[in-house]
């Protein structure tokens, strides 16, 4: 549990006053990478013993697997029975991604919850969008999705993220000036501090870039077709979004997520948490063998079979950047999918499950 090693340090930092983008704990000597504002929800952390922690860490993330899974059958209109839910809790835990999540003590669940709770609420509910900001400001990377709600004429939500998320900067800043200012001036562009992008943890596009270029720094390479990436997949969403009339938006939900999974600098194989809802759908879809082949891939753990000691990563011969990079591939292939399914094509009846036409 290397990564609660670090939120535990950040919490000690913020208590004790300490420079909190100055230490580096684990023998990988991890740094601190999240806002402010993320280090003071940290501080409990310091409260309880280490293995206590730990302890609790892992109940929690199990906790908040249910929690996932009971919000992806919200995603789809359903409800899990309990006996179901447990089962698919269990299963999910052999999921890459949701293992790893566990392994690490990341809190890949939590932010996911958070993002999915808000976003499967009523429409027009009280502050929806609120917990999508706040989840902004422990992470940054949920603010892909206001961008989402802006594109798709959901403002009010949008800028009620986007307010939280600045408020969330604020307080920040407030409890921790000397911080606030070192990272939203320097550490926020440091994209090396969190890790080195080209090892096969990183099943970003710039991770995929990187390996099969051989080059630890892909440049103008990734970056130009990351930005035409982005740019697809935040219209691809929002094209689904209104072609679907879905009011659950799933598909717009996920093409979203899976976006900014790939077009992030890092996106750590623990971070794609969101197989959980896609698989869910996917089987409410009617979709099983497309769903077993995600979970397939999910659960595969092919970039683990690699040699990936040291530099190795950056050796691959080609028949191993499939193996190397699964999951932005499979991000990709999930784009080309929407993309083969808007105007312009042949449409379902109005009569026809949204749900029941991906294919």
């Amino acid at each position: 549990m290397a990564d609660l090693l670090v939120y535990r340090a950040e919490g000690e930092a913020v208590v004790h006053g300490g420079d909190l983008y100055g230490f580096t704990v684990t023998e990988w000597r991890l740094p601190a990478t999240y806002p402010p504002f993320a280090a003071v929800l940290f501080v409990p952390t310091t409260w309880i013993p280490v293995p206590a922690l730990k302890a609790a860490f892992l109940a929690g993330n199990a906790l908040l697997l249910a929690f996932l899974v009971t919000l992806s059958a919200r995603l789809v209109g359903r409800t899990v029975p309990l006996p179901l839910l447990c089962a698919a809790t269990a299963g999910a835990l052999w999921l890459e991604p949701v293992f790893q999540t566990l392994l690490f003590g990341q809190i890949n669940l939590a932010i996911a919850c958070l993002v999915l709770w808000d976003l499967t609420r009523a429409p027009g509910a009280r502050a929806r969008g609120l917990a999508l900001g706040i989840a902004t400001g422990i992470k940054l990377t949920p603010a892909f999705f206001v961008a989402y709600l802006f594109l798709t004429a959901r403002r009010k939500e949008a800028a009620v993220a986007t307010a939280a998320f600045a408020g969330t900067a604020l307080l920040g800043a407030l409890l921790l000036p000397s911080a606030g200012v070192d990272f939203w001036t320097r550490r926020l562009f440091e994209t090396g501090r969190v890790g080195k992008a080209w090892i096969v943890d990183n099943q970003s596009l710039q991770g995929l870039a990187a390996r099969a270029l051989h080059t630890p720094a892909p440049g103008l390479t990734w970056a130009l077709p990351t930005a035409g990436v982005a740019a697809a997949g935040l219209w691809l969403a929002s094209r689904t979004h209104r072609a679907d009339r879905d009011p659950r938006d799933r598909w717009g939900i996920l093409v979203t997520a899976f976006t900014a999974l790939l077009i992030s600098p890092i996106s750590w194989s623990h971070h794609w948490v969101w197989c959980v809802p896609l698989l869910v759908v996917l089987l409410a879809a009617g979709r099983p063998r497309l769903a077993l082949t995600a979970a397939a891939l999910f659960t595969a753990r092919t970039m683990w079979l690699l040699p990936h000691e040291g530099d190795l990563d950056l050796r691959l011969p080609w028949w191993q950047q499939p193996l190397a990079a699964p999951y932005p591939l499979f991000g990709l292939a999930l784009l080309a999918v929407a993309a083969a399914r808007q105007p312009g094509r042949a449409q379902p009846s109005a009569s026809s499950s949204s749900a029941s036409t991906i294919r």
